[in-house]
């Protein structure tokens, strides 16, 4: 671009090329300068991956991404009822400090008997309680929304039954064992969730850890356009040691119209600000507000949760 305006740009500058008539280089003050002068929108930092964000530049087609300001609450988070560090009120008033307005709780179901999952039982006494607290919370403005990160086993069943799952505001779905299952079975097993209408999200789909277990075999493309079809949210798994689903697949997603839930699968208060890389993964994947749930405010998000079951 700058060399059919008869200017050459590298790393010293943006000049005119020498011996050739060219258009008079307008001053370059800072990086979006340069992207004014070649007929440009400025590129975020995050898009540029050579995946069609030029040609957007070019013709005013840029999203405006998602910020961390957006978020008004989160999902999938963990508390001292199975593995999580701190209890449901400690979690609740961490978010409230920082300016959340609603908090979802999915602590692990009975098979991940490594993290002290709940059973049928405990999980009624947790609604409970949160129904209570959310008592307690009702002048604040905020509200805590009862989950449960219910596992996906072998099969596809889950590992409520629907009774149970329909009793609580939202459900996360997530693969905790079983990581060596062929491709075929594992899409499979996944697809069969993503079609439960009281499946809200998948977690963290993969099932990847960052330099320490690689992603599981699945069909990715698949899962997405069956949760399209579903209206199943994917999330964006904010863990560090996650990052799940990963950002190059987010565009896809985008286009066949599939929402994602930002959240920190936190287990412990220090967790919840974990959103932070889940943000920059969003907007690494061109995503919007418009794209995540829970930039919605507490009085628009209930019904959003609702949709699938619902059958919107």
């Amino acid at each position: 671009r700058a060399l059919d305006r008869g200017w050459t740009l590298n790393e010293y500058g943006l000049r005119p090329v020498e011996g050739k008539a060219a258009d008079t280089v307008p001053p370059i003050y800072d990086e979006a300068d340069v992207y004014r002068a070649l007929g440009l929108d400025f590129i975020q930092p995050e898009l540029r991956e050579n995946s069609g964000e030029l040609e957007a530049a070019s013709g005013g087609g840029l999203p405006d991404l998602v910020k961390l300001e957006n978020l008004r609450g989160v999902f999938h988070n963990h508390t001292t009822a199975s593995d999580g560090k701190a209890t449901l009120r400690e979690m609740a008033e961490a978010a409230m400090e920082l300016g959340l307005q609603y908090l979802g709780i999915a602590d692990h179901s009975k098979s991940s008997f490594q993290a002290n999952g709940l059973d049928a039982n405990r999980l009624r006494k947790q609604m409970v309680e949160i129904r209570k607290l959310n008592e307690e919370y009702a002048d604040h403005g905020f509200r805590i929304f009862t989950g449960s990160e219910v596992d996906i086993l072998k099969d596809g069943s889950l590992d409520f039954d629907d009774e149970l799952l329909a009793e609580l505001d939202y459900v996360v779905a997530s693969v905790h064992n079983v990581f060596n299952l062929p491709e075929s079975e594992m899409t499979a097993r996944i697809l069969r969730a993503v079609e439960n209408p009281y499946v809200t999200m998948i977690g963290h789909l993969t099932g990847r850890l960052l330099l320490q277990r690689p992603s599981y075999a699945v069909d990715i493309g698949t899962i997405i356009e069956a949760a399209a079809e579903n209206h199943t949210i994917i999330e964006i798994n904010a863990s560090a040691w996650r990052l799940d689903m990963d950002w190059r697949w987010w565009k896809f997603a985008k286009e066949k119209e599939v929402r994602t839930s930002i959240n920190p699968d936190a287990h412990s208060t220090r967790g919840l600000q974990d959103v932070v890389f889940g943000i920059r993964t969003a907007r690494k994947g061109w995503l919007t507000r418009k794209d995540v749930i829970n930039c919605l405010p507490l009085d628009q998000v209930e019904a959003a949760l609702r949709v699938k079951r619902e059958g919107v």
